[in-house]
């Protein structure tokens, strides 16, 4: 991991960007949560939440949050949908001069999201969390997809020569000019969560790495499908490899 830039001034509006697809179960209960633990910490922010063509009562869940705290902002994501392509959604819309993404499911520990918000104030570009340090933890991870959760990144580590451990995880904290730098954004679905970090280190931005905890959701449908994904996290990283050694740096942050 790279050092921080000397901090030039504080950040002004953390931006938390959360898809969600079929959430009815608990996505009210995620808001709040997250809501009121950045309130007592006093972390100045928005919530962007993208109903990715909701099925169920999603949507009308999130403009009544919306009618009580402005502060949750409700977007629809009107297609073409998928993961990735609702977290661009929400990412395109944040007024903040920085972000976190989040999952809808309550797997997320809001505490973590302030020590996201600290550390991007003490300069880091990026803040990545890993369930699978010293400090970490997961709670009912489902066997298979752990495994190919350990496998997927023992991959990514190796190709790529990094220290980070748990790249596939989409819960990662960014300042704004980390995504603007990103972009284009090309995964529709869930290898966006590789594509961001991967992009972000690759073309040269600080980050660093802390312990964060994740539990199994308590209601609805996972969406990540194994079978559907394996392919897409190949292509991603390949394009990003290919960037890392072949692209002569055409695509690094331009050091000021």
């Amino acid at each position: 991991m790279d050092s921080p830039e000397k901090i030039t001034e504080p950040l002004k509006l953390l931006s938390i960007v959360i898809p969600a697809k079929d959430e009815e179960g608990c996505i009210a209960s995620t808001v709040e949560h997250l809501d009121l633990e950045l309130n007592l910490r006093n972390v100045p922010h928005e919530i962007i939440v993208v109903d990715d063509a909701s099925d169920d009562q999603t949507w009308e869940i999130l403009t009544k949050l919306h009618e009580k705290t402005p502060g949750i902002i409700p977007i629809k994501n009107q297609g073409p949908n998928g993961f990735g392509r609702a977290i661009i959604k929400g990412l395109d819309s944040i007024n903040g001069d920085a972000v976190v993404i989040m999952m809808a499911d309550e797997s997320d520990d809001p505490r973590d999201v302030v020590h996201y918000w600290n550390l991007l104030n003490e300069g880091w570009d990026c803040v990545f969390g890993s369930r699978f340090m010293k400090g970490g933890g997961v709670i009912d991870y489902p066997f298979l997809k752990l495994t190919f959760n350990r496998m997927a990144n023992f991959f990514i580590k190796h190709l790529f020569r990094i220290k980070l451990n748990d790249t596939t995880n989409a819960f990662k904290a960014y300042r704004k000019t980390v995504i603007d730098g990103c972009r284009p954004l090309i995964s529709p679905h869930f290898n966006l969560t590789v594509e961001i970090p991967l992009k972000a280190i690759v073309r040269g931005f600080s980050w660093t790495v802390i312990p964060i905890t994740w539990k199994n959701r308590k209601s609805g449908v996972a969406k990540l499908k194994m079978k559907e994904m394996g392919s897409r996290y190949f292509f991603i990283c390949m394009y990003l490899w290919l960037e890392k050694y072949f692209s002569r740096g055409d695509y690094r942050r331009k050091q000021l």
